[in-house]
């Protein structure tokens, strides 16, 4: 049995390729917008702001990327996701947009502002579990019972090759280093097909792109799975709720398994530390998981390194708190590179001691050689020589009104 899994991963793996990605550019052209990139300078990394994404983040990407190619199929059955909030609210903005029903599981825990976004677009909230993996089994049971389309959050080719927009948009910056969050892993995936199909080809042979993945301590399934480790564990509670999956999807680990470079494991307190420095000194709100991908670049050395702000669906209520319990370090001040001309310095010193001596008390300077050609000195000269200054105005008497 796991072997016929294990196959038919392969199969479907192999249909996921750069070419999907390009496919699903060409269908989203329509409807989304790129979103822009940003240099943190007291950082040192660009940052790709899909926080700025319709709904807020980069899922609305694979959720209107897998509606249209199921549209193409001549599929029109109703939608049924499981989501913590952000691949819910984009199933349901690109319905929306389309046409077509959708309905959502959520856990009950889900952040209010995330499942106020999905009922303001008219899909369906059903809210179930505590986690993630309980909405899921939920999402599921439903789909299988009502024939609904069940449409997972990362672990599908159409939503792998929607996400992989990102890392086409990311491909004229000629990154070396892109750090991308790890849930359950499509972001990661399509990224990571994108750029590295870009990078082999023949304009890009040249140069080599790496693709860092970013986990949370003790939510880490996809690096542990990537290791060997399929043991399942309940991931510890993180304020990157977006990325807290108990499973990662055996589609997405296939291709990261090819594709992955590296995955940095950053702790709650540095990736908490993070989201306030983004909020108060480059004035992005990120949601946990959209911080994530920045935290992970302090541990990486890059000339060009990229991270991409995955979305900013934050409560008002989390963010105040972060905002008065964590007190981030100051930022290192920039090193300054203008250097006194000692040698200069030491040798116009003794000159200008014996000037002063020999002048007396009314020592002075010596004038630098005039720079200009001698008649046009002397002009200057007589000039200066002729002038006199107007006289100055009288003062106003008490009995005249002053103007001025």
């Amino acid at each position: 049995m796991d072997g016929d899994v294990s196959a038919a991963v392969t199969v479907q793996a192999a249909l996921v390729s750069a070419a999907d990605v390009l496919a699903a550019q060409a269908r989203l052209r329509r409807y989304l917008n790129p979103t822009p990139l940003h240099y943190a300078e007291r950082f040192g990394c660009w940052l790709k702001l899909e926080n700025l994404q319709r709904t807020g983040s980069y899922k609305v990407r694979g959720a209107m990327n897998a509606l249209l190619a199921a549209r193409e199929r001549g599929d029109t059955r109703p939608t049924i996701a499981a989501s913590a909030g952000n691949h819910a609210q984009g199933l349901a903005w690109a319905a929306y947009r389309l046409g077509m029903q959708a309905i959502t599981v959520m856990p009950r825990n889900a952040p209010q502002t995330k499942i106020a976004g999905v009922a303001h677009w008219g899909a369906t909230v059903r809210l179930h579990g505590d986690s993630y993996d309980e909405a899921k089994a939920f999402a599921a049971g439903l789909a299988a019972q009502h024939d609904y389309r069940l449409l997972p959050a990362f672990d599908d080719a159409d939503v792998i090759a929607g996400q992989g927009t990102v890392g086409l948009e990311l491909a004229a910056l000629m990154p070396d280093v892109v750090l991308v969050p790890i849930g359950g892993g499509g972001l990661a995936a399509g990224v990571a097909l994108a750029l590295k199909s870009t990078c082999l080809s023949g304009t890009r042979a040249s140069r080599r792109i790496r693709i860092i993945g970013a986990q949370v301590e003790n939510v880490d399934a996809m690096a542990r799975a990537l290791r060997g480790d399929f043991a399942v564990r309940e991931p510890a509670t993180t304020l990157a709720d977006g990325v807290r999956v108990k499973q990662p999807g055996a589609l997405t680990q296939h291709v990261l398994r090819e594709l992955l470079d590296d995955v940095v494991i950053v702790r709650e307190a540095e990736l908490r530390e993070t989201l306030v420095r983004l909020a108060l000194e480059e004035h992005v709100i990120a949601e946990g998981a959209g911080a994530l991908a920045l935290a992970a670049g302090r541990r990486v050395a890059g000339r060009r390194k990229c991270a991409v702000v995955s979305g900013g669906n934050l409560d008002a209520g989390v963010l105040a708190s972060l905002l008065r319990d964590v007190r981030p370090r100051p930022p290192r001040k920039p090193r300054r590179r203008v250097q006194e001309p000692l040698a200069v310095a030491a040798f116009a010193q003794p000159v200008l001691d014996a000037t002063a001596a020999k002048a007396g008390a009314q020592a002075r300077l010596r004038t630098a050689a005039p720079r200009v050609a001698a008649p046009r000195a002397a002009a200057v000269a007589a000039a200066v020589a002729g002038f006199s200054p107007p006289a100055p105005i009288p003062a106003c008497t008490p009995t005249e009104d002053c103007l001025t």
